[in-house]
């Protein structure tokens, strides 16, 4: 089975309930929970034990990524009522007491930024939060990697020394800002260069912002299945089942299947 989805927050800025109803017509089997903004984790973590999540054989949720030292333990507080299968995302640059964090284990998932911070972006920078956070995880995302060298050297110096801390993956176009846009050409042909290297169980979780922000629903989930072929092509993941035709939405996964 190919683990293939969306964050939440791609899908439907700060809005998880909408992305869920739209993805909940789609055939992506991986989803990424997303409360970027400190305003959002509260809800998102209440709204928890309600949402229906049966859909997905992967789950991540994505940590705010921007909070001060002082909010730092109330972080970690509502982190601790994740469901500890599923992976927590965190930016490194918003680890201000390593020793809160040790207490997830390898629940905790380590990612790595672009060229816009000043920690994390290398494989020896990664190197130090691992020094110190040793159970954590990789969430490996590629366009940050990509933006922070174009050549994919670096990403693949980090795929050399934590292949195996790798869980999941952060898939869009990024430019120099940092904004996300859905994959191209020239991304798709970076990643091939590595895809090779990267784990086939790490979960496919896009980035990509749906261009079509301000059509129907199921213009969305045409989009979302045809970015998400783009992406397996890109990492050389396509089902046996898919056209050759990226343009084609094929769902990936029989939904009768079990993990």
């Amino acid at each position: 089975m190919i683990l293939i989805g969306f964050s939440t927050g791609a899908v439907a800025l700060g809005d998880f309930e909408t992305a869920l109803t739209l993805l909940s017509s789609t055939s992506m089997t991986a989803l990424e929970l997303s409360a970027l903004r400190l305003a959002e984790l509260p809800r998102l973590i209440e709204a928890l034990p309600c949402i229906d999540l049966n859909q997905y054989f992967y789950i991540s949720l994505h940590a705010p990524s921007r909070f001060s030292q002082n909010e730092e333990e109330g972080v970690v507080n509502l982190l601790q009522k994740v469901p500890k299968s599923w992976p927590i995302i965190l930016h490194p640059d918003t680890i201000y007491d390593c020793g809160k964090w040790r207490a997830f284990g390898n629940q905790l998932t380590i990612e790595n930024m672009d060229r816009r911070k000043e920690v994390g972006r290398s494989a020896d920078e990664l190197n130090f939060w691992f020094e110190r956070l040793p159970e954590a995880r990789l969430c490996l995302d590629l366009a940050h990697a990509h933006q922070f060298d174009r050549t994919m050297t670096e990403a693949y110096r980090i795929l050399r020394m934590f292949k195996d801390k790798v869980c999941q993956l952060h898939v869009s176009e990024l430019d120099s800002t940092g904004h996300h846009f859905p994959l191209s050409f020239g991304s798709m042909r970076a990643f091939g260069e590595i895809a090779s290297m990267i784990p086939s169980q790490a979960a496919i979780i896009l980035e990509s912002l749906c261009p079509l922000s301000w059509t129907d629903p199921s213009a969305k989930v045409t989009w979302i299945e045809q970015e998400a072929q783009r992406a397996c092509r890109a990492l050389r993941r396509i089902d046996e089942r898919a056209p050759s035709d990226s343009t084609s939405p094929v769902p990936f996964v029989n939904r009768t299947a079990t993990a």
